[in-house]
């Protein structure tokens, strides 16, 4: 018990000097950054498709993950802290990372307690903190497997070996949850058990050889052990960060799977799973915010060129592979050439129907981005944040909230004539790698967090939804602003100003990339500065309470065609309008045809119109298009069809496939 009291002791002294920022990253005090959170309670989405798709998350996602994850008949989650505390004998069950999703889960209730003051949420997390903290053991270690195996030894050497792969990951979470509950809630009862894990992987990292210390799959610690520095101020955590980076690389069997082949500082590409490359690249940027080492940002930059430029999907996912190699040398030699799953793969290689693209990939790239926008206040990184947010995140839950996808492919095809190692449905429960339904849970309830930064400057305006801002500047000065906006549906974004500083205070809106010929009035008065895409417009006066900010952006129907080195999408074109990307599916053709047979016909008048689906309404567009002969069983090759028979279309946004019949559906069409 001693040890326990002398790090209980160590946390009430330094408990004293906890930073009071209470957004998602607590960065105000961050050296090396431009822009800072607001607060995870400042901003209350009111109407809208933010409103609406929040309210999903936190009434109908979060509940649902709760309660499945309290249901040791399906997950075995929360059994395996009661095995681990010794309340109940048992054996450890489910992926070793179960615990993990669980602390995401507690996060997502965090961030939606700081906007609803919902005692009963507040309760339910003091049961499952308190049950964390009977199950921690003395020297701050957590970590299920390892636990229930030292109290019960009721798991094999061998097994127990494969479960040690994410207990790094899993604390990572833990770290970041509780970082997000302190924020949310004041108290100190979650942030007791993270700081005993902090003091932990001190330790560790102290001691541990670099083949024991390269044990740390998926490293979301990376994360979690900088917001514990900003959250707690204690300097070694710090240093443990960069301890972190700097033994990555420096054993023999170091993998590209894992990103550990080579020393960060010498990777200009992004390479490997795309979840775990994402999560890297994110703590990585956290480390820059706090040193400001400039060999990390520089790489950053490359990477995400890389990644952008050529590896990215329309979309904002990554990780295009089921499995492939990186790099791609030209002679097979597997110190060089290695296999990798989940991969990120070759400059341009985009496969739709077998594309993998992990939900927790995508949501590691909004992470990444956001972590790169705050830093730089380049708007090009809230672009990308935008896009996956929209697209390759949301279509990782269902339009009801309660089923996910691991893998967002941009085509199904009932024809596909091999069953993929992952399904083309949503489903409840994803067996063995649920770790993306707890992601969506926590992004969906803190995407409030994402809307607006705050500088020494003024205020930046990220994210269009229809909310109110209640904040306080750098300065101390209040900030109240009202948003109004049927985005993205329509362009016209209303800012209504109700409190600001007494003096001269700056407005950056977001003109997205994607918008051409954006127009902003003040007050009705045409703003005559520079309102450039893909940047920021900086609107600077003296506000007062009424002033109002009109934001109007053009929203015509884009057609989309891709490098030509994307093989799969050459002479073929993808849909887009403001930041959604669209599809189409069987459902929505006006004649039974197979989805590979359509050709769009690109002088179509293309039309908005309402559409329903699963009793939520979403903005549809559409198009004629042709039929080909689709009758290929048992060819390979033919000469061209020349007859086509004509039919009506709608496409939906990507986001809401797979809600109706779950039939066929592609991004990409032939024109």
């Amino acid at each position: 018990m001693k040890n326990k009291i002398v790090l209980l002791g160590l946390f009430a002294a330094s408990a004293l000097s906890f930073s009071q920022d209470k957004g998602l990253v607590a960065n105000a005090d961050s050296p090396h950054t431009k822009l800072h959170s607001v607060n995870l309670q400042d901003v209350q989405w009111t109407d809208g498709f933010w409103k609406e798709q929040y309210d999903v998350g936190v009434k109908i996602t979060l509940p649902y993950m709760w309660d499945l994850y309290h249901n040791d008949s399906i997950t075995h989650a929360y059994a395996n802290f009661k095995i681990a505390a010794g309340l109940e004998k048992g054996k450890h069950s489910g992926p070793s990372f179960h615990d993990g999703d669980f602390y995401k889960i507690l996060e997502g209730m965090a961030a939606a307690y700081a906007v609803s003051k919902d005692p009963e949420l507040d309760k339910e997390m003091d049961v499952a903190i308190a049950m964390f903290a009977k199950a921690q053991r003395q020297d701050g270690y957590i970590n299920t497997p390892v636990l229930i195996e030292e109290r019960w030894g009721t798991l094999g050497p061998e097994e127990l070996q494969k479960q040690l792969g994410f207990e790094k990951y899993n604390m990572g979470h833990l770290m970041t949850a509780a970082c997000v509950h302190y924020r949310a809630t004041g108290k100190t009862n979650f942030m007791e058990v993270a700081k005993g894990v902090a003091d932990f992987l001190y330790d560790f990292y102290k001691k541990a050889s670099p083949e024991l210390a390269r044990n740390a799959i998926c490293p979301s610690h990376y994360m979690g052990i900088v917001e514990m520095y900003r959250t707690v101020n204690d300097p070694r955590y710090l240093e443990l960060a960069n301890n972190l980076i700097d033994i990555r690389g420096t054993t023999d069997d170091g993998t590209d799977d894992n990103q550990d082949r080579v020393p960060f500082r010498e990777q200009t590409k992004a390479m490997g799973h795309a979840v775990r490359a994402n999560y890297l690249y994110a703590g990585v940027a956290d480390l820059y915010a706090e040193t400001g080492e400039e060999k990390l940002l520089e790489n950053l930059e490359s990477i995400w060129e890389d990644v952008v430029y050529r590896k990215m999907y329309i979309t904002g996912a990554c990780g295009a592979l089921y499995d492939g190699t990186s790099p791609d040398g030209t002679a097979y030699d597997p110190a060089v050439v290695q296999k990798i799953h989940q991969a990120y793969g070759r400059p341009f290689q985009l496969p739709n129907a077998t594309a993998h693209n992990e939900t927790c990939a995508n949501i590691g790239n909004v992470l990444w981005n956001w972590r790169m926008l705050q830093i730089t206040g380049d708007a090009k990184y809230a672009d990308i944040v935008e896009l996956a947010l929209y697209n390759s995140v949301l279509s990782g839950v269902s339009l009801e909230g309660t089923e996910f996808c691991y893998n967002n492919p941009l085509n199904v095809s009932a024809d596909l004539p091999f069953q993929q190692r992952w399904g083309s449905k949503r489903v409840g429960y994803i067996a063995l790698s649920n770790c993306c339904a707890p992601n969506v849970t926590r992004t969906l309830a803190e995407i409030g967090n994402y809307a607006y930064n705050l500088s020494d400057n003024g205020l930046y305006v990220n994210l269009f939804g229809s909310n109110q801002l209640k904040t306080t500047t750098s300065k101390g000065d209040k900030l109240e602003i009202e948003q109004e906006t049927n985005y993205p549906w329509e362009g016209k974004v209303t800012l209504k100003i109700s409190k600001a500083p007494k003096k001269d205070f700056s407005i950056f809106v977001r003109i997205p990339g994607w918008s051409q010929n954006a127009e902003i009035k003040i007050n009705g008065v045409a703003f005559t500065g520079k309102i450039d895409s893909e940047s920021y417009a900086v609107l600077t006066q003296n506000w007062k309470k009424g002033d109002v900010i009109e934001l109007n952006l053009p929203m015509p129907v884009e057609l989309m065609q891709a490098n030509p080195l994307v093989e799969e999408t050459k002479n073929q074109v993808a849909v887009k309008r403001g930041p959604l990307v669209y599809c189409l599916e069987s459902d929505d053709l006006s004649e039974k045809a197979e989805i590979n047979s359509i050709v769009l016909d690109v002088n179509s008048d293309f039309g908005v119109k309402k559409v329903n689906i699963n009793s939520r309404e979403v903005v549809g567009i559409s198009a004629k298009a042709f039929v080909e002969n689709d009758d290929w069983k048992n060819t390979l090759y033919r000469p061209i069809s020349k007859d086509k028979m004509k039919m009506d279309i709608t496409l939906i946004p990507y986001y809401a496939w797979g809600n109706r019949k779950k039939e066929e559906m592609t991004v990409w069409l032939p024109y």
